[in-house]
């Protein structure tokens, strides 16, 4: 399976945005068990921003930084203890606004099971792993309907391992599972079945 995810996303030709804007990296790894899994980070409480949310480890890019891949490992190392060194980075997906007015790149990377990753408590209350075979069959328990300067986003929304993966997560899980995993999803799509929840229509912040 991951030999083909990794064909899949090299051969892959992501959308750039290039509206001045802020930038921001995140690591979607997947980690290599025999039935693989993806790892997600849940935001400290304490935080004024985006706090319990659930997230690809990542943020915003540093001036030292020499691209946004370094972006997103660094940020994975600061945030849970990750090695550059065990990361194998497989390919890189669609630039995606956050509702913030932050760019976003999400890189593909596979890494070993079992790594001793400990969360940065300032930033975040866990790290945990949720089997891709969840998203794959599309388990998603509702659909968020999200419309952006006028166009409808069909975001899914999935209850895993006591947690809520929606929104700027979710919006790139889909094109991951789209394109490195040939699945039948799509964010333009209306959805066949399942609960619409209608989320307040928004703008893109480009100051």
């Amino acid at each position: 399976m991951l030999d083909i995810v990794r064909e899949r996303l090299q051969a892959h030709h992501p959308r750039r945005i290039a509206l001045d804007m802020p930038q921001a990296a995140v690591l979607m790894a997947i980690v290599a068990r025999p039935a693989p899994t993806l790892l997600f980070t849940r935001r400290a409480n304490h935080l004024k921003q985006h706090s319990g949310q659930v997230a690809f480890p990542g943020g915003k890019r540093e001036p030292d930084d020499a691209d946004l891949l370094a972006t997103a490992l660094r940020e994975a190392h600061e945030e849970i203890a990750l090695p550059h060194s065990r990361v194998e980075v497989i390919g890189r997906l669609s630039d995606v606004i956050s509702l913030h007015g932050m760019r976003v790149t999400p890189y593909v990377g596979l890494i070993p099971p079992d790594l001793p990753l400990q969360p940065d408590l300032e930033e975040l209350d866990t790290i945990f792993e949720v089997p891709l075979s969840v998203f794959l069959e599309d388990c998603r328990s509702h659909t968020d309907v999200i419309t952006v300067d006028g166009h409808h986003l069909y975001v899914p929304s999935y209850h895993a391992e006591g947690h809520i993966i929606w929104g700027l997560s979710a919006m790139m899980l889909v094109e991951l599972l789209a394109e490195g995993f040939g699945c039948d999803i799509s964010l333009s799509r209306f959805p066949e079945g399942g609960r619409l929840r209608y989320r307040p229509p928004r703008k893109l912040r480009t100051t």
